[in-house]
């Protein structure tokens, strides 16, 4: 994958974010259609000790943040996007011992709320686990505390 300031930004994104780093989140593809994380196997993150399935909170957390980087994606400058909504519709059970990938796009943008949805899947996205939507308000980046998140991503403040 090329080093662009597009994958640079989202990849301080995910390391600002603790929970991110702890499950192992990393950034697969990302272009200004949209990004794709990857979630890795872990037992740390297994639901199911009996089946190995990984646990709906772990996949929860993958298409959060992977919504959220989406936001990156068609905004000019790092602003402030915390999660309104988010719904995520489970089609299917994830295989054990797999990783599992979190697509997601940005398919509206309006002056306060942005608009994203996606999918997970893990062996192909023609056959996913689990679709979202998600809205993300944006609180600008003049917003208190906004430029010390900005700045940790590499952002102007």
């Amino acid at each position: 994958m090329t080093e662009t300031p597009l994958l640079q930004q989202a990849r301080r994104f995910i390391s600002a974010l603790p929970h991110c780093q702890i499950i192992g989140l990393s950034v697969h593809a990302i272009d200004h259609q949209g990004v794709t994380l990857v979630l890795p196997y872990s037992p740390a993150i297994v639901g199911n000790p009996q089946t190995g399935v990984i646990h709906g909170g772990a996949v929860t957390t993958l298409m959060d943040t992977t919504c959220g980087i989406a936001t990156l994606c068609v905004l000019p400058q790092f602003e402030v996007c915390p999660t309104l909504d988010l719904r995520i519709d489970y089609i299917h059970p994830a295989q054990a011992h797999k990783a599992i990938y979190g697509y997601a796009q940005c398919y509206r943008v309006t002056r306060d709320v942005i608009f994203t949805r996606g999918y997970a899947y893990q062996d192909s996205a023609q056959q996913p686990i689990a679709q979202v939507v998600g809205t993300f308000m944006r609180l600008g980046k003049a917003v208190k505390g906004s430029a010390a998140f900005a700045g940790a991503l590499g952002g102007q403040p």
